[in-house]
């Protein structure tokens, strides 16, 4: 009996010895800064100063004193509202072109996915290039069937959000490779079943296609959220946020007030704030899931 304990003993050790590397990193990495942050955000610290303890005081300033607040609020849900629902319905068409049995379609598969793969700061150089209202590619090629005067993509607050979200449809490749291979998961047996019975392409696709995917289209709804609600990039390089803080999203904005003006328990508490409109939006989101989502054991 004894042997067995301290045989007992010596596993538990060794388990504990080889999970050490990673809760010390998620203790040091990721629960170590998630406190800090809640601690800053109810700080006055600007970085070359100690904290100040001001408790609310930061999320007083942002809620009901600061008007770029609710400014970068509005471009941000602006941007979730329009660019999710788009991304979603392209990389859904264009994984369903490429399920196509044909020859050479791993190489169409592999150029649509590439993009994902690129340099944000490369793809916003190349955008920054073909959204150009004097010389771009896009206004050129307007031009050339009849609309002398295209859009002011970058310099027109009416038309810098528009911009923005078309250069987000160029990195749908991640979501394409998801559908894929959701797609291919499908049982052949029940489009062919739906054939006997007469359907149509369009049947199939919202009878059989829709239900059977139902669980990814899910899945990359709640990623494309989340990702859209933290757009920075984009509009850091391209816009810097004009014109007319028109695309001041609300991570650039947080940006600035770390960055810039060294406000770092602003950002912080802006940090929070933010995390919390995703968990809500996400908590929404599986509520009402199990309303059209399907999975074979059940719904969730």
């Amino acid at each position: 009996m004894a042997g067995r304990t301290r045989l007992a003993r010596k596993k538990a050790i060794y388990g504990y010895l080889f999970i050490s590397p990673w809760v010390l990193g998620f203790m040091i990495f990721v629960l170590g800064p998630i406190v800090a942050s809640i601690i800053l955000s109810l700080t006055k610290y600007e970085l070359f100063t100690p904290p100040e303890w001001v408790g609310l005081s930061n999320y007083k300033e942002l809620l009901f004193q600061d008007p770029l607040f609710p400014k970068s609020l509005y471009n941000t849900f602006y941007y979730v509202i329009f660019s999710v629902p788009l991304g979603v319905v392209v990389s859904l068409l264009l994984a369903m072109l490429l399920n196509q049995k044909l020859v050479g379609i791993t190489w169409f598969r592999t150029i649509y996915y590439l993009p994902a793969v690129t340099s944000t700061v490369a793809l916003s150089l190349l955008w920054l290039w073909l959204l150009n209202p004097q010389w771009g590619l896009i206004n050129t090629l307007l031009g050339t069937v009849g609309i002398k005067q295209g859009p002011g993509w970058l310099v027109d607050a009416r038309w810098s959000k528009p911009a923005l979200i078309l250069t987000s449809i160029w990195g749908v490749g991640g979501s394409i490779v998801i559908y894929l291979a959701g797609l291919q998961g499908i049982p052949q047996q029940l489009y062919e079943a739906a054939e006997v019975d007469g359907a149509n392409w369009w049947h199939k696709f919202w009878k059989i296609t829709i239900p059977m995917i139902s669980p990814v289209i899910f899945f990359n709804i709640i990623v494309s959220t989340i990702g859209a609600f933290q757009v920075f990039a984009q509009a850091y390089i391209i816009t810097g946020g004009g014109p007319v803080d028109s695309t001041l999203f609300y991570v650039l904005y947080l940006f600035r007030n770390a960055f810039l003006l060294l406000r770092m328990g602003y950002a912080a508490a802006m940090a929070w704030i933010l995390f919390i409109i995703v968990l809500i939006l996400t908590l929404i989101q599986f509520r009402f899931a199990n309303r059209w989502v399907y999975y074979e054991g059940g719904n969730i």
